[in-house]
């Protein structure tokens, strides 16, 4: 019999998936986090946008690493994969944010 080492998440969100929890949840705390985790989906691609603007306003990306940036949108990309395999909104909203402005600033760091 071969065993599915490092797949037992995929087997647990199947069993919650095929349980199909009402959504919204009954659970006050829950509908409050559901909202929270939309609204922060939304604000946290907007808190890099500082960084990028002082890049594009100064033209100067002095201190600013292209290879951390890249390797963030990197890893973005990939938790947007993930989100979009998994069918999680937040994830893809989010990270679908976070690997544009992470790139922009990243080609901001090279060009400048």
């Amino acid at each position: 019999m071969v065993q599915n080492k490092g797949l037992q998440h995929l087997h647990l969100r199947k069993r919650i998936h095929q349980k199909n929890e009402a959504y919204p949840s009954e659970n006050k705390l829950k509908r409050f986090y559901d909202k929270l985790i939309f609204g922060l989906a939304i604000l946290c691609p907007f808190l890099n946008l500082p960084q990028l603007l002082k890049i594009l306003v100064e033209k100067s990306a002095e201190g600013v690493s292209a290879i951390s940036w890249f390797s963030f949108s990197a890893i973005s990309t990939m938790w947007f994969i993930y989100g979009f395999i998994h069918r999680e909104k937040p994830i893809i909203i989010v990270n679908g944010g976070l690997i544009i402005i992470q790139f922009a600033i990243g080609m901001g760091a090279v060009i400048y």
